[in-house]
C-alpha cells in the first residue's frame, strides 16, 4: 500500500453526480495500517461535501492522540465529510456528528458515510447559536471542528455554541484546525469575550507524516481551546 491517503473512483457514483470515495489510512506503519476510513465527496455540491486539508490534519491529530479518545464522548461541529469524527469513532469514541440543520444533503451524506464505514455515530442537525432541546443533553469531553473558522460572520455563533458545550461538560476541550488567514484579532477577541483560552497551538504540519503532508497545502494551525479560569495558565496567543 502506498504511504498516505489515496482516492478510489466509484464509477456508479461518478456517473450520477460526480461523487468520489477517498480512503484514508491510519497507523504507525502505513504499509500495514491499523484501520482506514472511507469518505464520500461530491465535487458538484457546496463546500460541505468536499474534504479540506484541515480535516485531514485534524484526523491525523486524533489518531496520534488516540489514548485520549478511547471511550469518551466526542462531538464534531460542522462535520461535513466527517473524517475527524469518524476517525474518533474508529478509535472507540462515542461520536455525535453535527452540521447545520438546514443542510439536509450534508447530513444525509454523513449518515451514508457512517454506513459505508460500519461505524455507529449519532447524526444531528445543529445550527450554531441555536439552542434546540437536544443540545442540552450533549456532554462531550472532546469537541472537534475542522475549518470551522472560515466565515467571520459565523464566528460569534460558533464560539457561543463551543462555550456552552464546554460549560456543559467540565474538563472538556475544543480541538480545531483552521487556515491562518486574516481575522485572528477577531478570534482572539471572541475567545476573551466568551471566557475561553488557547491551551495549545501547533503548526498543523508539524506532526503530519511527510507522505501525507506532501499532498496538502496552506498555512494551517491546530488549537486546543478550553474554558478560562482564574487559576489557568496564561492564554496562548494565536499565531499571526
Amino acid at each position: 500500500m502506498k504511504c498516505g491517503d489515496y482516492h478510489e473512483e466509484e464509477e456508479e457514483l461518478s456517473d450520477r453526480n460526480m461523487s468520489t470515495i477517498s480512503r484514508h489510512v491510519f497507523g504507525d506503519n502505513l504499509e500495514q495500517p491499523a484501520f482506514s476510513v472511507s469518505i464520500i465527496e461530491n465535487m458538484k455540491e457546496e463546500y460541505g461535501l468536499f474534504l479540506w486539508p484541515c480535516s485531514v490534519i485534524l484526523a491525523e491529530y486524533v489518531w496520534q492522540q488516540r489514548e485520549r479518545f478511547a471511550g469518551v464522548p466526542v462531538v464534531e461541529l460542522g462535520a461535513g465529510t466527517s473524517l475527524p469524527g469518524l476517525t474518533a469513532a474508529a478509535l472507540g469514541s462515542d461520536v455525535t456528528l453535527t452540521d447545520d440543520s438546514n443542510r439536509v444533503e450534508v447530513l444525509e451524506n454523513i449518515r451514508t458515510v457512517c454506513e459505508l464505514n460500519k461505524l455507529e455515530c449519532k447524526v444531528l442537525g445543529l445550527t450554531w447559536g441555536v439552542w434546540d432541546e437536544f443540545v442540552f443533553s450533549l456532554k462531550p469531553k472532546i469537541i472537534l471542528g475542522a475549518d470551522v473558522l472560515y466565515e467571520a460572520s459565523a464566528f460569534d455563533d460558533l464560539f457561543a455554541t463551543v462555550t456552552f458545550l464546554l460549560q456543559n461538560s467540565p474538563g472538556s476541550v475544543f480541538i480545531t484546525t483552521y487556515h491562518n488567514r486574516s481575522g485572528h484579532h477577531l478570534i482572539e477577541f471572541l475567545m476573551v469575550k466568551w471566557g475561553l483560552r488557547c491551551a495549545r497551538l501547533l503548526d498543523g504540519f508539524s506532526f503530519m507524516p511527510s507522505c501525507k503532508a506532501s499532498g496538502l497545502s496552506g498555512n494551517i494551525q491546530l488549537a486546543e481551546i478550553v474554558l478560562n479560569s482564574e487559576h489557568s495558565e496564561e492564554t496562548t496567543t494565536i499565531a499571526r
